[in-house]
């Protein structure tokens, strides 16, 4: 194989990842506990996007007891939380394999 076939297959596989991690990017994984009172939705890359709270979770015994408010304001906490844990999470990841990976390569989803 001459180096420009190599070149042209090496182009197409760094095309086909590119639209691998935009496709990724775009999709939205839901997954349930508790017959649905807790919802959690991610994105394909298992990034964190979102959660849902029935009033049935914060309060089993006694969901009409529980206000929007507070549903809302525990899901807007728990999902501060997650992001920002999310984010140290993949910062400590990148400066852990930026000591690995040689200065110049760039691996698609790595960083």
């Amino acid at each position: 194989m001459n180096l420009a076939n190599m070149m042209k297959q090496a182009q197409q596989v760094q095309k086909r990842l590119q639209d691998a991690q935009a496709e990724l990017n775009n999709t939205e994984i839901k997954a349930e506990a508790a017959n649905g009172a807790v919802s959690v939705i991610c994105d394909g890359h298992g990034k964190f996007k979102s959660i849902k709270l029935s009033k049935q979770a914060i309060n089993s015994e006694n969901p009409d007891s529980v206000d929007n408010e507070t549903v809302e304001m525990l899901e807007d906490l728990i999902t501060s939380a997650m992001k920002q844990a999310t984010s140290d999470a993949q910062k400590k990841m990148q400066d852990k394999m930026k000591g690995i990976v040689p200065a110049g390569i760039n691996i698609p989803g790595l960083f």
